[in-house]
């Protein structure tokens, strides 16, 4: 006959059920809402940048940097809000906001080359919106309720975009620009910095 395992071993598998249960409960809350200020600001520059480039290249070399500088102001006041929080990016609901909020992004780039290189540029605003707002709407079920109304945001601007490419210069600023200065200030206020 086996002997028993011991309370103490018993207990400690207890407390690691526990805190995995918590932690694939738990909210994803190290959203930067001072960066989204910060992202919301640079990407009103970029707009009134863009609107003025006199070639499509131009335009999108614009447009990539501000996507360069947005990706590096939010990814590093994210990871000084999860420091603060003691919160884990690689682990989980960190880990399940970011494998829901990157595909989609990915997949934005790659159709901005093939948009591009394929002579449909007009659609290029409108595939931003639409997936960026799918990566936050699906991201943001991981997070704070106020996410994934922010992606839902980014949905409508980019169904806008479709039917008034004209505008897409304008619907970028009101969507990277205006969105993540509106709910980057609700977040801050709601749920720190």
């Amino acid at each position: 006959m086996a002997s028993p395992q011991p309370l103490a071993d018993r207990a400690l598998d207890n407390l690691r059920y526990i805190r995995a249960t918590m932690e694939r409960a738990g909210s994803f809350t190290a959203v930067p809402g001072w960066g989204q200020v910060a992202i919301g600001i640079s990407a009103l520059g970029t707009a009134v940048i863009a609107a003025r480039q006199s070639s499509s290249l131009n335009w999108l070399v614009t447009w990539l940097g501000e996507a360069i500088l947005a990706l590096t102001i939010g990814g590093w006041t994210m990871v000084r809000k999860a420091r603060a929080a003691n919160d884990s990016l690689l682990t989980g609901p960190g880990r399940r906001f970011g494998l829901s909020f990157l595909p989609p992004v990915a997949v934005g780039g790659l159709l901005t080359v093939a948009l591009y290189l394929g002579g449909d540029r007009g659609l290029i605003p409108a595939v931003w919106l639409l997936l960026y707002g799918t990566g936050v709407v699906t991201g943001g079920a991981f997070s704070v309720p106020v996410v994934p109304v922010m992606g839902i945001g980014f949905l409508l601007l980019g169904t806008a975009a479709l039917v008034a490419p004209g505008a897409a210069d304008w619907l970028l600023a009101a969507g990277f620009g205006g969105l993540h200065i509106v709910f980057g200030i609700w977040i801050a206020r709601r749920y720190g910095g």
